[in-house]
């Protein structure tokens, strides 16, 4: 009864919206607009609370041992299922230590090329890196980051040797992509597509599983005849583990509310992000098979944990 009456005047105070990632960029546009949504749907202030570093686990460990009283959520992403293999030991765990609330969205990745590289689709790329060993470079976000693992996954299934150029963030990169320092990144369509449409990069795929409602004529990497790659970056609201199930259940149907409100889809869609949206049970499952399916990347990729 005492868990009921907590989940009916849920919020009573202001809540903790933790987003381990810097101001700026995809993760924070995603925290940031559904805090606000959260705040004009209960009338309580929801505090964007950015505590970024060690790929996450700074801000991830803080949530995972904040009181479970539902004032403390945390924005999860394609980066806690890294992680696990990516880190020998981690300071908390990441299946028993949460509460999965729900799926929110994805955005998949835009392999992009310099325009001067002889190649104006997957397979003519994939050809030109099989003519050159080790001599084509793709830059990434950083060793261990999604763009890193997508390049891995790349390589381990068209069978190309292709030299890793991490990078503190994809701008970095992208600079140097169009100035012919590399060769070739993914990374995301709201930071890619400006430089696209303007004609300094050339996009050849998207990298997610199906084609993206925003690119509906980019193919995936998939249709170049690697069925089984799938690189979709998602996001999704988690909380401390003993959180009242009655609370997350709420904020379950809460968040599922705001995600299907008009002026949310449409913010999304300008960011080329995909609402989703999903019980927390589809969350978990979600992301159990996303580490087990990175662990084998990680694994093929030779990455050691740290």
């Amino acid at each position: 009864m005492q868990q009921a009456d907590a989940a009916h005047n849920y919020p009573v105070k202001p809540v903790r919206f933790i987003v381990p990632f810097t101001p700026g960029a995809i993760n924070d546009f995603l925290g940031r607009l559904l805090a606000q949504k959260m705040s004009e749907v209960w009338g309580q202030q929801v505090v964007v609370d950015n505590r970024a570093g060690g790929g996450t686990l700074i801000g991830t460990e803080m949530a995972a041992k904040s009181p479970p009283d539902g004032y403390t959520l945390l924005l999860y992403s394609m980066a806690h299922a890294l992680n696990p293999s990516l880190y020998a030991k981690l300071p908390f765990d990441p299946r028993k230590d949460f509460a999965y609330v729900s799926l929110i969205a994805s955005a998949p990745f835009l392999l992009v090329v310099n325009p001067a590289l002889p190649a104006k689709s997957m397979t003519e790329f994939i050809a030109l890196a099989k003519a050159k060993p080790g001599q084509l470079t793709y830059g990434s976000t950083g060793s261990g980051a999604p763009a890193h693992l997508m390049g891995e996954m790349l390589k381990h299934m068209a069978g190309i040797d292709l030299v890793h150029v991490p990078y503190k963030g994809l701008a970095p990169a992208l600079n140097d992509l169009i100035g012919g320092q590399i060769n070739m990144t993914l990374g995301s369509y709201s930071t890619l597509a400006p430089q696209w449409k303007a004609g300094r990069i050339r996009a050849l795929a998207v990298t997610s599983a199906k084609r993206s409602s925003f690119t509906p004529d980019l193919p995936t990497i998939a249709e170049a005849g690697y069925p089984q790659y799938n690189g979709n970056p998602w996001w999704g609201v988690a909380a401390p583990a003993a959180t009242p199930k009655t609370i997350v259940a709420k904020l379950n149907m809460e968040t599922n509310r705001i995600l299907r409100l008009p002026d949310v889809a449409e913010k999304m869609q300008a960011q080329g992000i995909e609402v989703i949206g999903s019980t927390p049970e589809q969350f978990s499952a979600h992301y159990a098979a996303e580490v087990e399916r990175w662990a084998k990347v990680i694994k093929a990729a030779g990455i050691k944990p740290e």
